[in-house]
């Protein structure tokens, strides 16, 4: 005994590292891979927001059409995540993250050579249909081939691609335009598209394709749920700019929805072999997940939206500017990641869930005192607390979602799941802009009620700016189109200031429904290896 005790427990050898707790270095390698894809393909997305001006001078394309340069990538997106499950089980992660990937790359090519808008369009089409299938296939991945032990360390990793690609996707779109041109957004992807492309091909080995699947694709199925997915994203992008149902197309849209919803459900509910398995909703963890992904893509591509708005309509900052005040957010996350990683061992996800929603309404909250003075200094601490509290939030609901699922049902579920946060993020760009029109309408009409001949305040105002215009023309119709800019200014600066208190209220009441969420077993979930 005594012998024992004095050489003391650093002579014990360590346990061996169970079998299945074992990472295959090639695994590795091929993961890090497909996540810098995912990085890719999600970054797309929001690359072009803060160049759309020089896309649309190097096109000769108006103002409505150059939107549509995200329109149709973020359309042709949300049709093909749900279908990737399926897709995945019949020609396997190798093969259809390759075709992706490749497809990705050479539409990513031509998007860059292309000098006609309608070109453009259709590329950007071809590029979010075909960049899909590599997102929900790493979350799948990621669950599959890891042992939970590792989850820890790799659930961060893909929330944080997942939360920072479109986030960052302003500073790198800026950037890459004012070094290079609007081309190189697109050419910037060949490269490193053509060396993910081999990787996975050469590296991939996570299961095999099951080609019979092939012989039953479901394609009503699949009209059905483009009909349902597109139209409601059109809609959703174009019916606050257009008064909904108002405008012609937006209507048609919306019948041509509700149609094919129904359709959709009752194929998807009746089929043998659905093109989406909705079964993973029967999950309770799954299904509340799914809302808080939702709920959370509000506010991930809401606020990727917000700023750069406020910035280059009221600061009048350029894509570069902008970009350098967005990093910010960015560098949030990427320092919040392993935190979270650590955190997620001892920590109730469900607190962190909780606590990264409230972090992320004082963001929101500490930005309804907008004013138009507001600079990088003023919205630093809301972007660090925006990109803490996603971050705290994302990773955990990640996991809760996703952690306890069967792995016969992970790849259908992982393209549901990711398909939520995008839905969310459209939801909230539509009812951002709806805030953001309707509320700037009422200011400006409350404004001009008390910018009258009886109010000293605007006597005054146009009093010096008329006698700032003296000797320049009109002096007194150039001081009243000045007051009339100055008033509509600050409309648009309080209604900015109306859709933070809209989004803090909502993630405050939001923070409430994890009492519903089931605490994850430490033993479930997918385990490691196929």
């Amino acid at each position: 005994m005594s012998s024992t005790n004095a050489s003391g427990p650093a002579d014990i050898p360590a346990p061996p590292t169970p079998a299945s707790e074992k990472v295959d270095p090639k695994r590795m390698i091929a993961f890090v891979i497909m996540v810098f894809g995912m990085f890719m393909s999600i970054l797309d997305i929001q690359i072009v927001s803060a160049s759309l001006s020089d896309i649309q001078a190097g096109l000769s394309a108006s103002s409505t059409e150059v939107s549509w340069v995200q329109t149709a990538y973020l359309i042709a997106e949300v049709i093909a995540i749900p279908l990737s499950g399926f897709l995945s089980r019949a020609l396997g992660t190798r093969i259809l993250f390759a075709i992706s990937a490749a497809g990705f790359t050479a539409s990513s090519f031509m998007c860059g050579l292309t000098s006609d808008i309608g070109q453009m369009i259709l590329w950007r089409a071809i590029q979010g249909f075909l960049g899909a299938g590599m997102i929900p296939t790493v979350f799948a991945s990621a669950y599959t081939i890891f042992p939970r032990s590792k989850l820890p360390i790799v659930t961060p990793v893909i929330g944080l691609v997942a939360t920072l690609a479109p986030t960052v996707g302003p500073t790198v779109g800026g950037y890459i335009t004012d070094v290079m041109s609007w081309h190189w957004l697109f050419f910037i992807n060949v490269l490193p598209g053509i060396a993910i492309t081999l990787g996975v091909l050469a590296l991939v080995d996570f299961d095999q394709p099951n080609l019979e699947l092939l012989d039953r694709f479901d394609w009503f199925g699949l009209i059905t749920m483009a009909g349902f997915l597109g139209s409601m994203e059109y809609v959703l992008e174009e019916g606050p700019q257009y008064q909904w149902f108002e405008d012609t197309s937006v209507a048609v849209m919306a019948v041509i929805g509700a149609v094919s919803t129904v359709l959709f459900f009752y194929r998807v509910l009746t089929a043998k072999e659905p093109i989406v398995d909705i079964r993973a909703f029967t999950d309770r963890n799954f299904a509340i997940g799914s809302i808080f992904s939702f709920c959370v893509g509000i506010g991930l591509y809401g606020m990727t939206y917000v700023y750069p708005r406020y910035l280059a309509e009221v600061r009048d900052y350029s894509p570069v500017m902008i970009g350098e005040t967005m990093f910010v957010s960015g560098l949030a996350m990427f320092m919040t990641a392993p935190l979270v990683g650590r955190l997620m061992t001892k920590v109730d996800p469900r607190y962190m869930i909780g606590a990264g929603l409230l972090i992320f309404a004082l963001s929101t909250w500490l930005m309804t005192w907008i004013t138009r003075d507001y600079d990088f200094h003023e919205l630093l601490w809301p972007q660090i607390f925006r990109g803490m509290g996603i971050m705290l939030a994302m990773i955990p609901v990640n996991n809760i979602a996703l952690g306890t699922l069967a792995p016969s049902m992970m790849k259908n579920a992982s393209g549901l799941f990711n398909l939520t946060r995008n839905l969310g993020g459209a939801v909230g760009l539509a009812v951002i802009n709806e805030v953001l029109n309707d509320r700037t309408d009422l200011h400006i009409d409350r404004l001009h009620d008390r910018m009258n001949w009886g109010s000293a305040t605007a006597v005054d105002l146009l009093n010096t700016l008329t006698q700032k215009f003296q000797g320049m023309g009109n002096a007194s119709l150039m001081a009243l189109k000045e007051l009339s800019m100055i008033v509509h200014r600050q409309a648009v600066v309080m209604s900015f200031g109306d859709a933070f208190y809209m989004l803090t209220f909502f993630y405050i009441g939001l923070s409430a429904l994890v009492i519903f969420v089931n605490k994850p077993k430490s033993g479930a979930g997918a385990g490691g290896g196929h």
